[in-house]
């Protein structure tokens, strides 16, 4: 076989394994597979840091950035701006008075210690009661000795056996103490007689601060001296006030000296309040017209939170709850005598007026009765004793005089910006129309507590133009500030 025949076979062999090759992965129809490589995802990665710098440096982005500078600082400047407006026009909040611990509650005086069962320890027994109705102090005794009128027997470091011992004594004030109760002793010496200073206080001058020293170390927290109208502008007063008030507890609580006089008029009172921490005064009574009570108060009110009021209701048929109304929301310190919470009437025994919320069965109806009617008196205390523990208008507001005539006064207690409290009494025998005289009076009030709540019910709403009292009615209204 020549060399060009075998050169064409050996072409011919290869082009059949070619199409032999080919119709291997042909597909009936003809198509051929084909295999591509798989296209891979992309990701931006951003720009370089050449390339933001060239951005950054065109004239756009420059403008740009000025621009929001500039709205940056204008809205901060703004802001501050707005801040200083509101902080200048906004009313501004009246500093709080100096308040020392008789300014913050009742006080509660308790002249005759036997009147209570066991004396001291009895007084001690009923502290949680006095605690619910958020009494602030005691007012004890007299509880030295002394026989009436008879200097020689004058002990004033000494208590009476008949009423306790100073064992007894230290319990109350440590427990009194716990549950934020002072204790004040009455001092006066001769209180078993009619000249309550022998007519004379020289006499006594080094036993008085000899006592006064004395009882303050054992943690009396004030003393109350009866009849001063003698003794308050003395010498030996001023030896008084220079011991009392040397003696501070805990760097804050003041210690009280505290004086009560009777009948005396008002430019007397105030120069005394300006010779004692707390004055006590029946001057305000009823006894006096609406009008005259006006006068009174304006003379007074400038030392309002050195004034301590205590009415004699004994000489009138007016209803308890009507006095406790009057001393809660004057401006002062109210000053109550035992048994004054649930109505005790002069002569009356204090027997079973202390667990009044928790009583024992009763067969009699009349006894029934009377529990109801002291349960009622003594949880009105109470509401007073608590609002005016929580307003700051009754506790230390201003006072003005809204209407005053010869058996109505109607007074207002208001505070810088907190809620305000009007208090309007008819002690008549007839029904009167208050007509108040403030212009910056709203319309209506609402009210908070009343002596007759069929005639005016709690949280009802009453018109300031022409308020109705029925005789022998009280009431407390309040309105909110309005700015």
């Amino acid at each position: 076989m020549s060399k060009d025949t075998e050169m064409k076979e050996v072409e011919l062999n290869e082009l059949e394994q070619e199409k032999q090759s080919m119709n291997t992965d042909t597909e009936k129809n003809g198509c051929v597979k084909v295999k591509l490589p798989e296209e891979k995802e992309v990701k931006f990665t951003g720009l370089t840091k050449e390339e933001l710098m060239r951005v950054a440096g065109t004239t756009g982005w420059v403008r740009t950035r000025w621009v929001l500078l500039v709205l940056f600082w204008l809205g901060w400047v703004g802001m501050l701006a707005g801040a200083v407006v509101i902080i200048v026009q906004a009313p501004r909040c009246k500093p709080i008075p100096e308040m020392h611990w008789w300014n913050e509650g009742p006080l509660y005086q308790i002249s005759d210690v036997n009147s209570f069962s066991d004396g001291i320890k009895g007084i001690e027994n009923k502290l949680d009661s006095l605690n619910q109705l958020k009494v602030k102090g005691l007012i004890l005794g007299p509880v030295h000795t002394v026989q009436a009128d008879q200097i020689s027997t004058l002990n004033l470091k000494e208590i009476d056996p008949e009423v306790g011992s100073e064992k007894d004594l230290d319990s109350l004030l440590e427990r009194a103490h716990k549950k934020g109760i002072s204790i004040v002793l009455d001092l006066t010496p001769n209180y078993k007689a009619a000249k309550a200073w022998f007519g004379n206080i020289d006499f006594a001058s080094d036993k008085l601060m000899e006592a006064c020293a004395y009882w303050l170390q054992k943690g009396v927290d004030g003393f109350l001296f009866s009849d001063v109208s003698h003794v308050a502008f003395t010498d030996t007063w001023q030896s008084i006030q220079n011991v009392v008030h040397s003696n501070t507890r805990e760097g804050t609580k003041k210690i009280a000296l505290i004086v009560s006089v009777t009948k005396q008029p008002s430019e007397y009172v105030s120069q005394l309040l300006e010779r004692v921490d707390l004055l006590l005064t029946r001057l305000s009574g009823i006894d006096l017209s609406g009008v005259q009570q006006a006068e009174v108060m304006a003379k007074l009110y400038s030392n309002h939170s050195s004034l301590a009021w205590s009415l004699n209701k004994n000489t009138s048929d007016l209803p308890t709850s009507f006095y406790h109304m009057l001393l809660f929301t004057l401006p002062g310190t109210p000053v109550f005598n035992r048994g004054d919470e649930v109505g005790l009437k002069e002569g009356e025994s204090l027997t079973e007026i202390w667990d009044l919320e928790n009583p024992a069965e009763e067969n009699n109806e009349t006894a029934k009765t009377i529990r109801a009617e002291r349960s009622a008196v003594r949880s009105f205390f109470k509401s007073l004793s608590d609002l005016r523990g929580k307003e700051r208008a009754l506790l230390h507001g201003e006072y003005t005089t809204l209407h005053s005539s010869s058996s109505s006064f109607a007074f207002l207690r208001l505070w810088d910006q907190s809620e305000r409290f009007i208090t309007a009494i008819n002690w008549g025998n007839s029904p009167v129309t208050i007509i108040m005289t403030d212009g910056d009076l709203p319309a209506e009030a609402r009210v908070r507590l009343s002596t007759d709540t069929e005639k005016l019910a709690v949280d009802s709403m009453v018109p300031l133009d022409k308020l109705q009292l029925e005789a022998k009615q009280a009431v407390l209204l309040s309105y909110p500030y309005a700015g």
